[in-house]
């Protein structure tokens, strides 16, 4: 009864389930799989022809870490001019966010892939470059 009133008050402030996980405490994650998790991706569109470099840091600034984005980018996803830190969820959900800590995209596993949601400019899904995540 009290999960229904606390998601209840959720949607009374306007803000949805997703919104109230938990950030991953990086400190807790093992050291290996968070090495292989940070580093360089690849934002594509759903058949690939469209594709812009980003890089996951662990270096922390205001909204959430650092995230380099090929100045690029914003050519081939505008909404890529934006984002300016990541966010990762205890469910290794992977989220962008801009600077007045905005979610832009979401990208969840429900398989064994990365998918965008909202879909933004194309934007489908995230994959990790030449490391143990790679499709």
């Amino acid at each position: 009864m009290r999960t229904i009133r606390v998601l209840g008050f959720l949607v009374l402030l306007g803000a949805s389930p997703a919104a109230a996980q938990a950030l991953m405490d990086l400190e807790a994650v093992d050291p290996a799989m968070l090495d292989d998790f940070l580093g360089d991706w690849s934002i594509q569109n759903v058949d690939s022809s469209k594709t812009c470099r980003v890089t996951l840091s662990r270096e922390t600034t205001i909204g959430g870490f650092v995230v380099d984005v090929d100045p690029d980018c914003g050519q081939v996803f505008p909404v890529m001019n934006d984002v300016a830190a990541w966010r990762l969820y205890e469910d290794w959900q992977i989220v962008f966010v801009d600077a007045t800590k905005k979610s832009l995209i979401r990208f969840s596993t429900p398989d064994n892939a990365y998918v965008a949601e909202p879909e933004a400019d194309g934007i489908t899904t995230i994959v990790k470059l030449g490391g143990g995540l790679e499709n």
